[in-house]
């Protein structure tokens, strides 16, 4: 993946991710994570995952939660 991709994809998180911010922890990465289920196609989901696995997209801490939970139950 190019990084200019993967630089929008972290900075489409993050912005997700900063909208959701002001809300309890629990809220906001339920929030975050629901946003990306409902509007990022499953492709979309899977080049942000890779990204993060390989080190490659710096997000905020709503952001990474949010990933995490869209992991499932591998995450915890």
């Amino acid at each position: 993946m190019t990084n200019a991709k993967t630089d929008k994809l972290a900075r489409m998180a993050n912005q997700i991710g900063d909208f959701y911010a002001a809300m309890s922890e629990s809220e906001a990465t339920a929030g975050a994570a629901g946003h990306l289920r409902a509007y990022w196609t499953p492709k979309m989901i899977a080049e942000l995952i890779a990204c993060v696995d390989a080190g490659q997209a710096r997000l905020n801490p709503t952001a990474t939660h949010a990933v995490a939970a869209l992991r499932g139950p591998r995450a915890a």
